[in-house]
């Protein structure tokens, strides 16, 4: 019955399968962080595959959305909350523990919260759609992230361990990059759109 009426009225439910994974993703990021801090080996990998799990959702509820037309104002200010909440857990961790430079955590957590508080200024005047390159962001970003989460050394793998280490720096560095230059891309397209819209 309440499908109906949304159908009816075209209002989009805010209880659909979009939200609920937003909010699974929320949820994770505690159980992310207790699971980390135990510091064991297997509590390291499970707290890796909640991360995982948690990045999956990222991808999947906007997927959702878009494709079923689930776009509702609590999954837009939810999101983006969401998806925040994850990488700085995780990179404020990573840091903590000495595996990712803390002025490394800052430049992305900066940018991150920057480019979030312009696009909410700037909703406004005009839509400030993704990118691919803030796309491309995003897969480095996560990519990184769950390699460095990984407990290499605990797992006993000797060379293969410091090879994926090595592997995760590179990508750490590629991540930092497009960042940066995506970033930078934000900031002269909300700068055109201000100079266009009074």
């Amino acid at each position: 019955m309440g499908s109906n009426r949304s159908e009816l009225t075209g209002k989009v439910p805010v209880l659909n399968i979009a939200n609920v994974l937003t909010v699974v993703r929320i949820l994770l990021v505690p159980v992310f962080i207790y699971l980390f801090l135990r510091g064991d080996t297997t509590s390291q990998i499970w707290a890796t595959i909640t991360f995982m799990i948690a990045a999956a959702t990222d991808q999947l509820d906007g997927h959702l959305a878009r494709s079923r037309g689930l776009i509702t104002d609590f999954g837009k200010l939810a999101d983006p909350i969401a998806d925040k909440a994850l990488v700085i857990a995780a990179l404020a961790l990573l840091s903590a523990t000495g595996l990712v430079p803390w002025w490394v955590t800052t430049l992305i957590v900066v940018r991150e919260l920057g480019i979030t508080v312009l696009r909410f200024f700037m909703v406004r005047r005009s839509v400030m759609a993704a990118s691919r390159g803030g796309k491309v962001k995003t897969v480095l970003q996560m990519l990184f992230i769950t390699l460095m989460l990984v407990p290499w050394t605990g797992l006993g793998l000797g060379g293969f361990g410091h090879s994926m280490v090595t592997v995760a720096e590179v990508i750490m560095w590629a991540a930092l990059a497009v960042t940066v230059v995506t970033g930078l891309e934000y900031c002269v397209s909300a700068w055109r759109i201000a100079r266009r819209t009074p």
